[in-house]
């Protein structure tokens, strides 16, 4: 693929450029900013692709742009996501955060690793097989949501609305790129999740503190209620929370004995001295994949400024999110949570559902697995790896799970320090190129 390697050469500048114009809209799916200008972007440029277009859209939610081009006797479904994380806080960032900015061979910007870059290589790869090799010899769907980083909320009821038009004979996944020691990652799933927000309350506002004497303190309450969750062993307290879970298959497991752990690199790139419970190699990896989570992610109440200020606060609020496996059901475990903290004397806890998806796992052997494990040898000349799921979550269940669709990551352009979700999110440029490289080697091996 000389033709294509030069083609994209060429055309480097006005490639980044166009990057650089959709990182600049700032897709706030939490905070409901830039979503329809973002939708229309996207749509404008698979347009010029060639791709025919529609904005598919259910239950008042964000639009999908939905295109299709090409011709084949196989269906490739292409799923990314054109919202992004809020960019709090600013002062942490050392450029502006919606600018795209290189800085030592690196790009920064929100969103330019979740999930603008992979997006937009894709189209360009695409641009430029066309330019260069010819008419696609596969049929390419996209489907590009707005809502992924707010739990796809509306995503399964496009998915039932709208099956037909989604089915497909493999599904390439948002994410893609190389692991800590530079080789090729490809996964076939994904966790589920169940976000809930906890609120305990107290006076009708906030009080001296020398009132705790006789005055209910909610930031205690709401203490002691998180305390039940979870023990000291790390198992979740909440009775049939593990009653769902489905044992890795022996696929799995083998596929778990070919994952470098890197005990020693991630240790030191986290700061540690150890992980969790001293675990490491295959026992941390099994731990990490295959089983659920209880997590608290963040806990505010009373005053948490400069220098002290003594005050016993009137409502005390923590997030959580619960990761899942197979065969577990989000709306299971919201409903388990509630029964757990009426049990224990927590009936005046209040719930707020944050928003849930299933878990997924697909097969190993699928004709899109294989294509992205072939594609990955050529063009990064090692070996990839393969990850029978990925930790955290995407909607891969109602995508693809629900309609048959064998599903693997790929062609995609991140590395270990991307900083996904933080501050100076960041991809570099080699892999920017490289995996524009390997979305045309995917197109090849797919199409068989």
């Amino acid at each position: 693929m000389e033709r294509f390697a030069a083609y994209v050469e060429s055309q480097r500048s006005r490639f980044l450029a166009e990057l650089a114009d959709i990182v600049r809209i700032p897709s706030v799916a939490a905070q409901n900013r830039g979503i329809d200008e973002t939708a229309s972007f996207v749509e404008q440029r698979l347009r010029r692709l060639g791709a025919e277009t529609r904005l598919l859209q259910a239950d008042g939610g964000n639009p999908m742009v939905y295109a299709t081009i090409g011709n084949g006797s196989r269906t490739l479904l292409i799923y990314d996501h054109y919202d992004v994380q809020p960019a709090e806080p600013f002062e942490l960032w050392q450029s502006p955060p919606f600018e795209l900015t290189e800085r030592d061979g690196k790009l920064y910007g929100r969103g330019v690793a979740d999930n603008k870059g992979n997006l937009m290589l894709r189209i360009q790869a695409i641009e430029a097989w066309l330019a260069t090799e010819g008419e696609l010899p596969i049929r390419i769907i996209f489907a590009v949501e707005g809502e992924e980083e707010v739990s796809s909320r509306t995503l399964p009821a496009v998915c039932r609305e709208y099956a037909d038009l989604l089915r497909a004979d493999g599904c390439l996944w948002e994410t893609g790129g190389v692991d800590i020691n530079e080789r090729p990652v490809v996964t076939c799933g994904a966790k589920g999740i169940q976000y809930v927000e906890l609120v305990a309350r107290g006076a009708s506002y906030d009080l001296h503190s020398s009132y705790a004497t006789f005055v209910p303190n909610p930031a205690w309450r709401l203490t002691w209620a998180l305390n039940t969750l979870k023990g000291p062993d790390g198992r979740v307290r909440i009775p049939g929370f593990y009653d769902r879970v489905r044992p890795p298959s022996a696929a799995d497991l083998a596929a778990l004995t070919t994952i470098p752990t890197n005990d020693e690199e991630l240790l030191a790139d986290f700061g540690l001295d150890e992980f969790l419970d001293g675990l490491r190699g295959l026992d941390r990896l099994r731990r990490h994949l295959f089983e659920p989570t209880c997590t608290i992610c963040g806990l505010v109440s009373g005053y948490t400024g400069e220098g002290s200020k003594t005050v016993l606060p009137n409502e005390a609020r923590a997030k959580i999110d619960f990761r899942l496996v197979p065969d577990m059901e989000p709306a299971e475990v919201l409903h388990q949570l509630r029964r757990h903290l009426d049990a224990e004397g927590f009936a005046d806890i209040e719930i707020i559902d944050l928003g849930g998806e299933h878990p997924a796992r697909g097969p190993l052997d699928a004709a899109i697995v294989q294509a992205a494990l072939a594609s990955a040898r050529e063009v990064y000349g090692s070996e990839p790896i393969l990850y029978p799921t990925m930790a955290g979550t995407g909607p891969v269940y109602p995508l693809c799970t629900a309609l048959g669709t064998p599903v693997a990551s790929g062609a995609g352009c991140g590395y270990h320090g991307t900083r996904v979700h933080s501050p100076n999110e960041n991809i570099r440029l080699a892999d920017y190129w490289r995996a524009i490289h390997w979305m045309g080697s995917l197109i090849r091996h797919f199409a068989g």
